[in-house]
């Protein structure tokens, strides 16, 4: 018999199914559309020029100054103004002379005296430790100690006349001064005068005064001080009277009816009108002028007479 055909060939296996399809990707977000590009800013107008402008308002007058606060109680004694215009005493030829006596005056060398030296009625003879040297005119002597001419009533004519109106107009400056009236301030202080400082005025005093410790005159160069003394006068010793303020010792007057003493070392200032004498020890010094209707004594000191 002819052979069997050969059995079918079995069918080729299925595919193996597809995967589970995944649900497909969203889609990306639309991007932001792209700002618009800002306009450019305007152009700036060009500036208008200023209105002119107003006249300024008239300033304000100042407020007026508040007042100034009221100082503390003072201690000076303040004499009335009106008293003070005629306080000044006229020397008169006076003026000329550091020191004028009647009765004479006296060294202890050395004195260094700035200003002329005088004496009368009294001769040469009163004007002792001074080693005078004699003027070739015979009106006037010098001396190592006095810047300045001595004068003596026996000296050659003009000198005798010059020195009798000297003394004279000193006498008439004591009597004027010495009685004056309405005085600022009476019996100021008891007469202790130590420590104080002093207005200007017209001071009285029916005793003597002394002054112990720095006394000071508080004043313009035009102010006028007069201490009317009916005693004596006196400093002690390294005791200064001190000008403050522009004060002068041309107007400072000490009008005294007693002796004047003037301690060692001590300074004073303004001028003696004495009715009696004035004695400086040693060391002592005086800014002003000594005219005295008695004596002078003077041991190593200085007197000075001020410029007018």
């Amino acid at each position: 018999p002819p052979p069997s055909p050969p059995p079918p060939s079995p069918p080729p296996p299925s595919p193996p199914p597809p995967p589970p399809s995944s649900p497909p990707p969203s889609p990306p977000p639309p991007s932001p559309p792209p700002p618009s590009p800002s306009p450019p800013p305007p152009r700036p107008s060009p500036p208008s020029p200023p209105p002119p402008s107003p006249p300024p308002p008239p300033l304000p007058l100042p407020p007026p100054p508040s007042p100034p606060p009221s100082p503390p109680p003072s201690t000076l004694p303040s004499p009335p103004p009106s008293r003070l215009r005629d306080l000044s005493v006229e020397l008169g030829s006076a003026r000329d002379f550091a020191i004028l006596a009647k009765a004479g005056v006296s060294t202890v060398p050395n004195s260094d005296i700035t200003g002329d030296v005088g004496v009368s009625p009294i001769a040469q003879g009163a004007l002792t430790g001074f080693s005078l040297t004699l003027d070739s005119s015979g009106k006037f002597a010098t001396s190592t100690q006095v810047t300045g001419k001595m004068y003596a009533a026996d000296f050659a004519a003009t000198t005798p006349a010059k020195m009798t109106q000297a003394v004279s107009d000193m006498e008439a400056a004591y009597t004027d001064a010495a009685g004056r009236s309405n005085p600022d301030h009476v019996e100021y202080k008891a007469g202790v005068l130590g420590g104080a400082i002093l207005a200007p005025g017209l001071y009285k005093f029916s005793t003597a005064v002394g002054i112990g410790k720095d006394l000071t005159l508080l004043g313009s160069a035009t102010d006028t001080w007069i201490f009317q003394i009916a005693g004596g006068l006196s400093i002690a010793a390294d005791t200064n009277i001190v000008l403050k303020g522009g004060a002068s010792a041309n107007n400072v007057v000490w009008v005294t009816a007693g002796v004047n003493s003037f301690g060692a070392r001590s300074h004073f200032e303004g001028t003696i009108l004495g009715a009696t004498s004035a004695s400086f020890i040693t060391g002592s010094s005086i800014n002003g002028r000594v005219l005295v209707q008695t004596a002078v004594t003077l041991q190593m000191t200085t007197v000075t007479k001020p410029s007018s």
